[in-house]
């Protein structure tokens, strides 16, 4: 059930006009059987893993807060994180690293067939499996409470407006919300309305009118132009931005609908000036989970430079292998991590130009950096995008050996400018006023002209049919 489909709409009109008319339990008793039932509209048999997941770290959080006993709390906790790595590490990587195995095993001269099982990669599986762990080692940390009720403690695990592709939520943040009655107030019902129609535009208009243009260039084997190779690469960085982003506005704006404040997962990426700019505006949730609960309990940046590289490059490492079971995922991370150790290792020359004071040359060197950095993303996402490894090269090397203009090219461009305009014009709004909400906030006139663009929009170019988000594969 997609957010971009009537039948989504059609459920989501149903859960709220029920949502209005209950009190605060049976509120969320009525959410827990709609998101139950919003997960298993995809397959009702991934309804197992998500209550084994939901049993196992409601148990583990009372037995943590349950002792005093230090070897106790350790081992609930462990049972938590090995349980939920466990069920994730089967169902995402089984089949990637047994072929992987045997293709190693195979050119070392060994004889190798390991058989590979059918499965099916569960939808979500990484957001909430990565969710639940965090509420159980932030109770062991001693950073929350451990919520005796069941049930509620379910809906927070399941809440279906970000269950299958994020925000990853804290428990402090969502599951206190689900634990307390909520306000419904016409203004939070606009300013969801508002974040779901930016999201509907975000992913019918640009991103899926852009995924024709991606698939064109990355279906090639061979023989790739590097003008076309260009268009395609940038039109895959709005592509994967849009649909995310686009996802977790509806999301949001469902959640205001409801009284929810779900976190802000998106802000305004491709204005980063420096890989550490970047991930705190890109996929936030994942990047401060990865932070919290990876990073810092490695070391952080506290034991040496060697040690602050090493766990910059670890982390990033297992954050492109969260992506998804393929090396392309893996050396997408690796690129990122490498990125993040070069900016740390050129802060003291970075630092001499940050002393720039003047005005228009401090924003002329911002929007330098902007633009720089934008393009070294975009390889990034060459890393990503790519079926293979050595595909990725080809198409980087076409880029300075065969950019060679043609008919075709140039249509590609104008249809990437005309699919991307209004989002960029917008998004420069946003950000020269430091405000995502700046459209919402703005008179009645402006905010009038800006929603009928998007109506004329979507109505005329939209894509229509419901294109799955790129994210649900993850």
């Amino acid at each position: 059930m997609l957010f971009n489909s009537l039948q989504f709409f059609a459920f989501f009109a149903v859960v709220y006009v029920l949502y209005l008319q209950l009190g605060h339990k049976w509120q969320n008793r009525m959410l827990l059987v709609a998101s139950y039932f919003f997960y298993g509209s995809w397959d009702w048999r991934f309804l197992s893993l998500i209550f084994i997941s939901t049993v196992l770290d409601y148990f583990c959080g009372l037995g943590i807060a349950g002792t005093g006993n230090p070897r106790k709390r350790r081992f609930f906790v462990s049972l938590s994180v090995i349980g939920n790595l466990s069920i994730l590490g089967f169902f995402k990587y089984f089949n990637f690293f047994a072929a992987s195995l045997e293709r190693f095993l195979m050119q070392a001269g060994l004889e190798a067939d390991f058989r590979l099982l059918h499965i099916v990669l569960p939808v979500g599986i990484s957001f909430y499996t990565f969710q639940t762990m965090s509420y159980t080692i932030d109770v062991y940390r001693g950073q929350l409470k451990p919520t005796r009720n069941f049930l509620d403690y379910a809906l927070f695990v399941s809440f279906f407006p970000q269950l299958v592709a994020g925000p990853i939520e804290r428990a402090s943040h969502l599951l206190q919300q689900v634990l307390s009655p909520r306000i419904v107030t016409i203004d939070k019902f606009y300013e969801g309305a508002f974040l779901i129609s930016w999201g509907i535009f975000k992913k019918v208009f640009v991103a899926d009118n852009l995924a024709r243009i991606v698939t064109s260039v990355f279906a090639l084997e061979s023989g790739f132009n590097g003008a076309e190779v260009l268009i395609g690469l940038y039109a895959f960085a709005f592509q994967i931005y849009c649909d995310f982003s686009g996802y977790s506005d509806i999301a949001r704006g469902i959640g205001k609908c409801m009284g929810f404040d779900i976190m802000v997962n998106f802000n305004l990426p491709y204005f980063s000036r420096n890989p550490g700019e970047f991930w705190r505006r890109w996929h936030i949730s994942l990047s401060t989970w990865l932070r919290d609960y990876l990073y810092i309990p490695l070391g952080g940046n506290r034991k040496g430079n060697l040690n602050t590289y090493r766990n910059l490059a670890l982390t990033m490492f297992l954050g492109g292998l969260w992506h998804g079971a393929a090396w392309t995922f893996v050396m997408w991370g690796v690129f990122h991590g490498s990125l993040l150790i070069a900016h740390r290792l050129m802060k003291p020359v970075l630092a001499s130009f940050a002393k720039i004071e003047t005005g228009w040359m401090r924003r002329g060197l911002d929007i330098l950096n902007v633009i720089v950095f934008f393009h070294i993303t975009c390889i990034g996402w060459l890393l990503f995008r790519a079926q293979w490894g050595r595909q990725a090269v080809d198409m980087f090397v076409s880029v300075f050996t065969n950019f060679d203009p043609t008919p075709q090219s140039l249509l590609m461009a104008m249809q990437f400018v005309f699919f991307t305009f209004f989002l960029i014009a917008v998004q420069i709004w946003q950000y020269a006023r430091n405000d995502l909400m700046v459209v919402y906030k703005a008179n009645a006139v402006v905010r009038g002209c800006v929603y009928a663009v998007m109506i004329v929009l979507i109505g005329i170019f939209g894509v229509t049919g419901g294109e799955e988000f790129i994210y649900f594969q993850f």
